[in-house]
């Protein structure tokens, strides 16, 4: 199926207006999807760069967007690899796919370098949920220049209820990769597809509206679906949580960091988040009471609290 970079624009979910969608190759010849748009009130504050979680597409993000350039910021995101209106490799195309956690990195420095530095304002702040603030960590532990300041969402840092450690299973993944099962899918009851009937007791968001925007943004453009992760995918993400885990990954971190978690939060591992907050020494961490997953697209309360956060830590820096 030929990829495009158009933006689904549906009344549900209205994309922002000023909007460039292209793509753009990186570094190892992937061609990626994305898009950037001007602030549009206030002062430049620079630029936020938004990485999203697993399955997640820009459309997702609309009102984000907006919220972010309400406050003097430009907004540059893109699709990873192997999911929304980028490159894909996966047999059957929407299945999750990527050998190893270092192509998103590939995927995130060759959008710095060949996006942010020559078409957005300074400076750069990098704003990233789930999968997506794993690798916005691992990137800036190995070029701390990149990003001026980085806010996370639920951070994907480990898993509730593991039978064994993130090493441990990374190595049992790894010997089904060997083995030629890499590209065979594997998910969690909890990565099972987001459905109108689904919402009651849904691991992602307490808010109605903004769960079923999502649904019907997919219902109007299936191509920019991906379901089930593979087996490699899921080899290389249990890998590089192990990594970040271990004693010696807080050090490298020389970035302030910001880290929201979910109470609620059934997705990824909250207590995770909270230990690797108390080992930052340039980051901290917050625990936002009654919220699910995905903290951006929660109800309005919630909201309002990330995105206090956010302008404490992010958008006040600009004004003293």
């Amino acid at each position: 199926m030929r990829r495009t970079a158009d933006l689904a624009d549906i009344p549900s979910n209205p994309m922002p207006s000023g909007a460039r969608a292209d793509f753009f190759s990186t570094s190892d010849g992937v061609r990626l999807r994305y898009a950037i748009w001007p602030r549009t009130a206030g002062p430049n504050r620079g630029t936020v760069c938004l990485v999203h979680g697993r399955t997640e597409i820009i459309e997702k993000y609309f009102e984000t967007i907006s919220d972010f350039r309400s406050r003097g910021f430009s907004v540059a995101s893109f699709d990873w690899r192997g999911q929304g209106g980028s490159e894909r490799h996966a047999p059957g195309a929407r299945r999750g796919h990527v050998e190893q956690f270092d192509h998103y990195w590939l995927d995130l420095k060759s959008f710095h370098s060949d996006i942010l530095l020559p078409d957005c304002p300074p400076p750069y702040f990098l704003v990233g949920h789930s999968m997506g603030a794993l690798v916005a960590l691992i990137s800036v532990a190995r070029d701390r220049l990149m990003f001026d300041r980085v806010f996370l969402c639920a951070p994907m840092l480990a898993f509730e209820g593991l039978p064994l450690s993130l090493a441990a299973l990374a190595t049992a993944f790894e010997a089904l990769k060997l083995a030629g099962m890499g590209m065979l899918p594997f998910a969690r009851p909890v990565d099972k597809p987001a459905t109108e009937a689904g919402f009651a007791g849904n691991p992602l968001t307490s808010d109605f509206k903004r769960y079923m925007r999502a649904i019907e943004v997919f219902k109007a453009r299936p191509d920019l679906v991906t379901d089930s992760p593979t087996i490699s995918w899921a080899a290389a993400a249990l890998r590089t949580m192990a990594r970040v885990n271990r004693d010696d990954f807080p050090q490298r971190i020389n970035v302030p960091v910001l880290m929201l978690a979910g109470a609620r939060d059934t997705v990824v591992s909250t207590p995770a988040i909270e230990q690797l907050g108390l080992r930052l020494r340039t980051g901290r961490h917050a625990v936002i009471p009654g919220a699910r997953h995905e903290l951006l697209m929660e109800n309005d309360a919630i909201r309002g609290q990330v995105f206090a956060a956010f302008d404490a830590f992010i958008t006040s820096q600009g004004d003293r």
